[in-house]
């Protein structure tokens, strides 16, 4: 068996790295998409041959990744080894496989070195459109768009024109979706070369010796930090909203620290529903990934070795192991929580490593479509975040996807791939959840419908906390909910809302939590504040009790 010795190793992992970034920077060069080239809502990533997660790109998002690494396993374990040929290409975006909603098309390819099989790469996409009924109402995943189950849609470098004729005549924008497409052939093929050229140059006759080492050292890292915890069962509940005239849902959750293993039982949360929200198994876990590695080491490498020690019961029929064909295109509006159950039942354990609610969670999303007056189509999909919640150390910062880890598209671009016209981009003044670190602001944007489109354009919106605001923690208090206007009205979040020519959309994204008693803020933080124009006097009188600062 080969042995690392401590500098080698780090600069194969540097390699390795490197390598997925390289295919992760062909997709940001090569996609047509705006919520792909500026949003990053896609993950490549690449596994040993058994299919073991090894590294993934620095701005994954984690709950494909998390996912894929799951889903990943799992599909390349389905197929015989023998049955993998240099120049194969899969493909297919479903929910249970992956990563839980039909948007997220993933293409898979086998690695090949010195005609032997060494791994496999992946990148799924979040592509704008899938055709269906976009909107997060919808009853089951039939009406969600075309569902792909595992299919080659190359056979020893052969394309399969069918698959993508059948992808072309199931969306409203071909050309957009199959150019996206191209570009995760594109990125698997950076990745492969890369790979094989990284084993001979280093005179390695696999992967399998390096993947082990990587995968056990981290492994042994996220381990030792979860032994430090004390052991015992920490418990929380998390209560989503639902649209209006239903009864919330509640994610209850049951943290068991036992030794260097952590199980989390999410037994009790409440069943699947007739819309869009419910998730995916390998869903939730991703963000139960991403919540305990971000409190006990984040620094250490994503892939199976991280992993490892989480374990997770999420019972069936439930909104956090749906079982199909329940409705899932809205997905986040549960799974995004799931991190901040994690964060609040640890609370009682490490109170120091997890921050308050935030205005992020969940990501907020918004996918206009129609015609242009020219009667072309266009389809834009947008990703929004909210107000960091705060931590014990620091406010909570900017508008961040948190826990998406997605990027918000500039306006320049939206305007160029879409007619339509954002009037206003802005943080709002007080929205931020007051406590001794204050949590971050939110933020309104205002979009128009132009006169030149041909009636109606489309807007469906997933998203949350326009009832119940992000909490705060420890006496810090909740941030300012999200607000969905139409001409200055309340509209429907959950419905298909069909815009006219010189409407005005308002959306507003929640300000994050407070952390701590609004009365312990340092002064001169609070006249800062009030200086930068992110809280006013009579909040800074009134929140904090500081008139005299101000």
């Amino acid at each position: 068996m080969h042995k690392f010795d401590p500098v080698t190793l780090e600069i194969l992992w540097r390699r390795l790295l490197s390598i997925v970034d390289e295919a992760d920077a062909a997709v940001a060069r090569t996609a047509f998409s705006s919520v792909l080239r500026d949003a990053h809502d896609y993950t490549c990533m690449f596994t040993d041959r058994r299919g073991r997660e090894l590294a993934q790109g620095t701005f994954a998002t984690p709950g494909q990744s998390g996912a894929m690494a799951i889903g990943i396993k799992k599909l390349v374990q389905r197929l015989p080894v023998d049955s993998f040929k240099p120049g194969d290409a899969f493909v297919t975006n479903d929910p249970w496989a992956l990563a839980g909603h039909l948007n997220d098309v993933a293409v898979l390819s086998p690695i090949f070195y010195r005609e032997r099989l060494a791994g496999f790469t992946a990148c799924v996409l979040h592509h704008a459109d899938i055709g269906g009924r976009v909107a997060s109402d919808n009853h089951d995943v039939f009406e969600e768009g075309l569902f792909i189950p595992l299919v080659k849609l190359y056979d020893g470098g052969v394309l399969n024109e069918a698959v993508l004729d059948m992808i072309r005549w199931n969306v409203r924008t071909p050309e957009q979706v199959i150019g996206d497409i191209r570009s995760q052939i594109a990125a698997n093929h950076v990745c492969a070369e890369q790979v094989a050229r990284m084993l001979a140059e280093n005179h390695l006759d696999d992967l399998d010796a390096l993947a082990d080492e990587i995968i056990a050292r981290s492994e042994r890292s996220i381990r030792s930090a979860i032994a430090k915890v004390p052991p015992g069962v920490y418990r929380a509940e998390g209560v989503i909203e639902q649209m209006a005239g239903r009864k919330d849902l509640v994610v209850r959750c049951a943290i068991e620290v036992k030794g260097s293993d952590i199980h989390v039982d999410l037994s009790g949360s409440s069943p699947q529903v007739d819309w869009g929200g419910n998730v995916v198994y390998n869903f939730t876990y991703a963000y139960v990934h991403m919540a305990v590695k971000s409190i006990f080491d984040p620094d250490i490498p994503n892939n199976d070795g991280s992993a490892a020690p989480i374990h997770l019961t999420a019972p069936e029929g439930t909104v956090v192991n749906c079982k199909f064909p329940a409705a899932v295109a809205a997905r986040m509006q549960i799974g995004h929580f799931m991190t901040e159950v994690i964060y609040r039942a640890l609370t009682q354990a490490l109170p120091g490593r997890v921050i308050a609610a935030s205005g992020g969670t969940p990501a907020t999303m918004q996918v206009f479509y129609g015609r242009r007056g020219d009667g072309q189509p266009f389809h834009v999909s947008l990703i929004r975040g909210g107000g960091l919640g705060a931590g014990g150390a620091r406010d909570g910062e900017g508008c961040f996807i948190f826990p998406a880890n997605g990027a918000n598209t500039p306006v320049e671009i939206l305007e160029s791939d879409s007619p339509l016209v954002v009037e206003r981009r802005e943080l709002l003044m007080d929205s931020g959840g007051p406590g001794k670190q204050r949590g971050a602001l939110g933020r309104r944007e205002v979009f128009r419908i132009p006169a030149d489109v041909q009636p109606p354009v489309s807007l469906a919106i997933q998203s949350g906390r326009f009832r119940l605001p992000p909490e705060g923690l420890f006496g810090g208090q909740p941030g300012a909910k999200a607000q969905f206007l139409v001409n200055g009205q309340p509209g429907n979040p959950y419905g298909l809302t069909r815009l006219q020519p010189g409407d005005v959309v308002t959306m507003d994204a929640a300000g994050g939590g407070g952390y701590g008693d609004p009365r312990e803020r340092d002064r001169e933080a609070i006249a800062r504040d009030v200086e930068e124009g992110k809280v006013s006097k009579e909040a800074a009188a009134k929140d904090y009790g500081a008139a005299s600062a101000v």
